[in-house]
């Protein structure tokens, strides 16, 4: 699958697909070709049975240091003014579908493990909020970049995620201001699980990684898709009743009964359902 991608790189450990942004000498900037590779790479993540666990990392000292406006200004156009490159003359497009790619994030059965070190500004900011975990080195460095260039900083779920991580108020200040988050807030306001020195940062996601594929493979995927409803459900009744739904569906799996033999018989369960 590697191959396939222009600016991204997947190595496979066993179920753990490790997926790198590998645009180091821009910071892992989001040119059109990254973008085409991340939604290439999580529309095909429903069907992917092989990979259970995604970890999204950046290659080189940044996670993701936004849109490459380099290339933005590259593709506009000289005296006419008219914009001719396909940022520009298709900027709403290109819009539909950075945010297609935070669906997508969203849609996959599989947890996505963000390993933040150095900068996630702008697009990257919001491509770590669209990760269920994300685990930060010191170095890590967020904000809501987008204002600061004369955008609103409301951009690519950026609304939508930081207020649920850590409140209306503070995420008002931080989209308002583009103010920096450095790792050490990021941890105090919850916006990431923990803070690992630089040389544990991998260990440490595999480690998460690793503990989630203890669980059925099945049973991991509808815990993501229930969490992911019941974030917006418009009562604890429709929420239970989701949660009820799913419970039902997984006590007639082959793993359900498979894991409560191995739980009598005090051993690690052979799980099957794929």
């Amino acid at each position: 699958m590697e191959s396939e991608f222009k600016t991204l790189t997947l190595e496979q450990r066993g179920a753990i697909g490790i997926l790198s942004m590998n645009r180091p000498h821009k910071l892992n900037a989001l040119s059109m070709d990254l973008i085409n590779d991340l939604h290439s790479f999580f529309s095909r993540m429903w069907t992917d049975l092989g990979i259970r666990v995604v970890i999204l990392r950046g290659s080189g000292r940044a996670f993701c240091s936004g849109a490459d406006l380099e290339q933005m200004t590259q593709a506009s156009s000289h005296e006419t003014g008219v914009a001719i490159g396909p940022v520009q003359f298709h900027y709403h497009r290109v819009q539909q579908v950075l945010g297609e790619i935070i669906l997508k994030m969203r849609h996959c059965p599989q947890p996505i493990i963000g390993a933040i070190r150095g900068h996630a500004v702008g697009g990257g900011f919001s491509l770590a909020l669209a990760c269920d975990v994300r685990v930060a080195a010191p170095s890590a460095r967020m904000n809501a970049g987008y204002i600061r260039i004369g955008l609103s900083g409301c951009d690519m779920g950026s609304s939508y995620f930081l207020p649920r991580l850590i409140g209306f108020s503070r995420g008002a200040e931080y989209l308002y201001t583009g103010r920096v988050i450095d790792a050490v807030m990021a941890e105090r306001l919850g916006l990431v699980s923990r803070v690992v020195p630089d040389d544990q940062l991998e260990n440490t996601v595999l480690e998460i990684a690793e503990d989630m594929l203890q669980n059925s493979p099945f049973g991991l995927r509808m815990t993501k898709e229930v969490y992911n409803l019941n974030v917006d459900a418009p009562s604890l009744e429709s929420a239970i009743n989701i949660e009820n739904r799913n419970q039902a569906l997984l006590s007639w799996t082959q793993d359900h009964r498979e894991g409560g033999i191995a739980m009598f018989e005090k051993r690690k369960p052979m799980y099957l359902d794929r």
